[in-house]
């Protein structure tokens, strides 16, 4: 035990730590159950692009190291579990009986290929899950009928779905089912699914493996289809260097053949041009596309794309200054667009990403040396890439307003800050880090020399070392803090209000650690979307009444029991003074609709799920209404958004990974966050992985104890996980460090009277 102290302490050699460490792991240990997803941590991670295969890269080789150190207690059943779901999750057997149980609940049955067209016009508006749905019934019937040539048409539109959705493992395996599968009509299944090959290897980086993709797609490509493969070969041919090549190409596919094309023609032209070294007529091509957007509905998302373009050539030229001036402009054209998924983009090769538009001007105008600007700039970012998710998909009473809020002024978000509190802000460039902390007496700005790809890997490492409960989550923590932290010279014990960006969301900050020990023993902690969140929360009111509405446990079938959580939701019941209480075949989704915008504090302790395909289908698993179930009933991250939970101030997700969503590269995660803060909630406290019961029953236990006592939520929450990290059988950070809080960090419950 004097060990232990030494490690909670701070006082002890490092050496002496890991001792510590390993004896605290040795100690038996009793996990009741585990609220498990169908997402592993690092599930959602695999669909960021370039930045997921790093993670990716890094998790699987964290997972064949054999564990280092002595008497370490096995991997939890609910890790292990989780991650065969993970491996599991979009497979043709799991596909299938989903599909199944979404045909049992449809209220009308359509015509078996009506299925694919419903999943081909769903792709197309990017709803990628509604897409993966329908593809799956289709795959059903298929099976129900023997009908290869729907089977052949099912897999064809899995393939473009996830290729949309950036799931680039699942596109590849599903185009080549549909390449090995005998349709009708050959070139309406073999040249897409090619296609989709070809661009999976364009976005991995390699140009030779999607051209040879992309010929075989124009052998099966029907006139109307062979303009898009050609101007895909275009992109391929300009990636691979290989502009002869090119040209050829560009020169022989003659004027684009509608109007739509238009813009990506252009596009492409000016980057043919860049790419052969001729930056001047390359601006000219770009300033053509610019004077010839016009006024259409799409003329902003167009001159966006020409300023980028003007803004590479003057970067090529030399000339830095018009480069930002341009890319700032580009900028300025995006927050003028109301999002909508552009398929166009991906069927022409070009892969727009607006963020590249953020990170550029944020990179010129740091070499300036106007952090501020740069600062204003990242928070602009961040609520563009939220509408670049978000789109049309949510009711159209969704008020982009409201969902974003107003970038404040510096100054403005100095104000709502008190003495002792800082926000620290992070946005990851390619090749570095950009920090920003402000306080109220000032900004100061720092630029790391860590590359993304960095980030990335320390964060999966440490991720895995803790989710595997190894001794190595100290040695990974100690080397984040000394790259995050230390080079920031944070105040001693002064509030930490986290922005983080790109792989940084997925970063149990607490279990960062030093000599002087984790960061939670050296700071109180807070999580926000961004700082425009941030002051706009703490200026809702902060006391609140001491009311519970509560959630555990729903009756849906033997294997998602959740003993434990109805246990903690009795458990934290009677710290309040009114509460209502519904469990097991009571905890309902028409019972949550009814019943929680009535209360103050909303505590939901389930199972959930992070929906690695589409954010907006992330769900809380939830009983349904008729019993015996057939399975969950489930609760969508985009219903949320329709929900009045104007008079619910904190919403406790105590459920697996509830934090957990995608993130468009350069934003938040896009699951449960954003949409109880635009439902109306105040303060979130989220998890970051699967939980084990008992900690976290103590977790909430202290929280809301805390809290009635009039301590703000996150000093509470701090209290909390210190609490959980000072119990012997709870040393590792898997058990204290799942937890975030969000939001409103001042909150408190009043006392009970």
């Amino acid at each position: 035990m004097n060990e232990r102290k030494g490690l909670s302490s701070g006082m002890a050699h490092s050496v002496v730590r890991a001792i510590s460490w390993r004896a605290a792991l040795a100690l038996p240990r009793r996990l009741d159950s585990l609220r498990l997803t169908s997402a592993l941590v690092m599930g959602s991670l695999l669909l960021m692009s370039a930045t997921g295969s790093a993670l990716a890269a890094s998790a699987s080789a964290a997972a064949a190291q054999p564990a280092s150190g002595t008497a370490l207690a096995p991997e939890s059943f609910g890790f292990r579990q989780a991650a065969e779901r993970e491996r599991d999750a979009e497979t043709i057997n799991t596909l299938t009986s989903e599909g199944r149980l979404l045909l049992s609940r449809d209220h009308v049955k359509l015509p078996a290929y009506d299925y694919c067209s419903m999943s081909v016009a769903a792709a197309e508006r990017g709803d990628f899950r509604d897409s993966v749905d329908a593809a799956a019934r289709a795959l059903v019937v298929a099976g129900q009928t023997n009908n290869a040539d729907l089977a052949a048409l099912s897999k064809r539109d899995l393939a473009i779905a996830y290729s949309y959705a950036g799931d680039l493992d699942n596109a590849e395996r599903y185009a080549r089912d549909a390449l090995a599968s005998t349709p009708k009509a050959p070139e309406q299944v073999y040249a897409p699914a090619n296609k989709v090959l070809g661009d999976v290897a364009l976005r991995r980086g390699k140009p030779q493996e999607a051209l040879a993709a992309y010929n075989d797609a124009l052998a099966t490509a029907s006139p109307r289809y062979k303009p898009l493969v050609l101007m895909s070969v275009i992109n391929a041919q300009i990636a691979a260097g290989d502009t002869v090549a090119a040209r050829k190409t560009f020169d022989a596919a003659g004027a684009p053949a509608t109007t739509e094309l238009e813009p990506a023609y252009r596009r492409i032209e000016g980057n043919l041009l860049l790419a052969e070294g001729k930056p001047e007529e390359a601006k000219r091509a770009f300033e053509a596309l610019l004077s010839q957007s016009g006024n259409s509905s799409d003329a902003n998302y167009d001159r966006l794309w020409a300023h980028e373009g003007i803004g590479r050539a003057n970067l090529a030229l030399g000339d830095k200054p018009h480069a930002r001036e341009a890319y700032l402009l580009a900028v300025d054209d995006s927050e003028k667009i109301r999002a909508r998924f552009r398929s166009d983009e991906f069927k022409t090769g070009l892969f727009g990403d607006t963020q590249t538009v953020f990170e550029e001007a944020i990179a010129l105008t740091l070499e300036t040396g106007n952090y501020e600007s740069a600062w204003n700039l990242s928070e602009r970012s961040r609520a563009r890439a939220l509408l670049d998710v978000v789109r049309n998909r949510v009711d159209a009473g969704v008020d982009d307003q409201q969902l974003n809020g107003q970038v404040p002024s510096l100054a403005a978000t100095r104000s709502a800050l008190k003495p002792n509190e800082a926000i620290v802000e992070f946005h990851s460039l390619e090749k570095e880090l950009v920090v920003w902390v402000v306080r109220s007496d000032g900004l100061t700005g720092h630029t790391l020399p860590i590359a993304r790809a960095d980030i990335d890997a320390a964060v999966a490492d440490l991720r895995n070392a803790i989710v595997r409960r190894r001794p190595a989550a100290l040695t990974y923590g100690d080397k984040l803090d000394a790259l995050l932290i230390a080079p920031l010279g944070l105040r001693p014990n002064e509030r930490l209000i986290i922005v983080p960006h790109g792989a940084l969301h997925y970063l149990p900050f607490q279990a960062l650690h030093s000599t002087g020990g984790f960061l939670i023993e050296r700071h109180a902690i807070a999580l926000e979307p961004s700082a425009s969140v941030a002051v706009q929360l703490a200026q809702r009111q902060q006391q609140i009444a001491s009311n519970l509405v509560a959630f555990g446990n729903p009756a849906i079938t033997p294997a998602f029991a959740l003993p434990g959580a109805e246990a903690e939701v009795r458990g934290i019941a009677p710290l309040f003074a009114r509460k209502e209480v519904f469990l097991q075949s009571d905890a309902t989704r028409l019972s949550f609709r009814e019943n929680a915008p009535a209360g103050r504090v909303l505590h939901v302790a389930t199972h959930a799920q992070a929906d690695t395909i589409d954010p907006l289908h992330s769900s809380i698993l939830l009983a349904p209404a008729t019993q015996p179930a057939d399975g969950p009933d489930s609760l969508l991250a985009k219903d949320i958004y329709n929900l009045k939970l104007n008079n619910v101030s904190l919403v406790t997700l105590s459920a697996c990974e509830t934090g957990l969503g995608r993130i468009a590269r350069g934003d938040e995660i896009l699951g449960f966050t954003r949409a109880f803060f635009y439902a109306g909630a105040t303060s979130l406290i989220v998890s970051m992985w699967p939980v084990a019961d008992e900690s976290s029953a103590l977790t909430m236990r202290t929280f809301y104890s805390q809290l009635a006592d009039g301590h703000e939520a996150i000093d509470a929450m701090r209290t909390a996980q210190l609490a959980v990290l000072h119990d012997p059988r709870f040393a590792h950070p898997f058990f204290w460090a799942p937890f975030d809080l969000m939001g409103g960090w001042r909150l408190t419950i009043a006392r009970q009277q």
